[in-house]
C-alpha cells in the first residue's frame, strides 16, 4: 500500500513531521538496516483511553519480554507526550523568568538614569523655579511640569526602543527565514511601562523642585 500522510507541520522539538517515510518493519530490516534491533517504538492511544493505564501495560509487557525480574531496574524508558510537554513548559518558564529579570534590571538602570538627568535639570534651573514660585506658581504646577518632562523623556526612549526592536526583529526574521508578526498589544505594553518608569523615577526630582524655597532658589548661582 502506498499513500500520503496528512499534513502535521513541525513537532514540539522543531523537526518537520511532514518529512517522514513510513515503511514495513520487515522491509526496513531486510533492505536497509540489515539488523532486527529496534531502538524506539511510537504508540498511539485511542481517544478517551487512559494514558497512565496504557503506560503501565507497556511497562509490564516490556519487562516480561525482556525477562526483567521483580526488584530489577528497567533497561528501557516509556515516555508520554505529557512528560515532554512538562519538560518544555519548565524550560520555557525558566527562560521567561531569566528574560524578565534582565528586563527588570534594564528598566531599573534606565529609571535611575532618568532620575539623575532630572536632578541635574532641577539643579541647573533652580533660579527659574524660584522665579516661577515667586510670581505665583503653585507647587503642584511645578511638580507637574517636571513630572511631564520625565514622562516625555522616558516615552521618547520607549518609542526609540520599540522602533529599534521592531527593525531588529524584522531583520532577524528575514535572516532565519521565519515570518514576523507585529503584536500591537505587546508594543503598547512596552510603551506603557516606559511611561510608568518616567512617573516613578521622575517623581522625586519633581517633588524636590516643587518644595524649593523661592527666596533660596532666587539666591542660587
Amino acid at each position: 500500500m502506498i499513500g500520503l500522510l496528512t499534513v502535521k507541520g513541525q513537532s514540539a522539538f522543531g523537526s518537520d513531521r511532514d518529512d517522514t517515510v513510513v515503511m514495513p518493519l520487515r522491509t526496513v530490516q531486510r533492505r536497509l538496516t540489515g539488523s532486527q534491533d529496534i531502538h524506539r517504538l511510537n504508540v498511539s492511544v485511542r481517544e478517551g483511553a487512559s494514558i497512565d493505564a496504557v503506560r503501565e501495560q507497556l511497562i509490564l509487557l516490556l519487562r516480561e519480554r525482556r525477562n526483567i525480574g521483580d526488584g530489577e531496574d528497567e533497561d528501557f524508558r516509556v515516555l508520554d507526550a505529557r512528560q515532554i510537554a512538562q519538560t518544555l513548559t519548565g524550560t520555557t518558564r525558566i527562560l521567561t523568568m531569566l528574560l524578565g529579570a534582565v528586563a527588570a534590571v534594564s528598566l531599573l538602570v534606565g529609571g535611575i538614569g532618568i532620575m539623575n538627568i532630572m536632578l541635574v535639570s532641577v539643579t541647573e534651573r533652580t533660579r527659574e523655579i524660584g522665579i516661577r514660585l515667586a510670581i505665583g506658581a503653585l507647587e503642584r504646577e511645578v511638580l507637574l511640569q517636571f513630572l511631564i518632562e520625565a514622562v516625555v523623556l522616558s516615552s521618547l526612549g520607549g518609542l526609540i526602543g520599540i522602533a529599534v526592536a521592531t527593525s531588529a526583529s524584522i531583520f532577524g526574521a528575514g535572516l532565519m527565514n521565519v515570518p514576523y508578526l507585529f503584536d500591537p498589544g505587546i508594543n503598547f505594553l512596552s510603551f506603557f511601562f516606559s511611561a510608568a518608569i518616567g512617573v516613578i523615577f521622575g517623581y522625586f526630582p519633581a517633588r524636590r523642585a516643587a518644595s524649593l524655597n523661592p527666596i533660596d532658589a532666587l539666591r542660587h548661582e
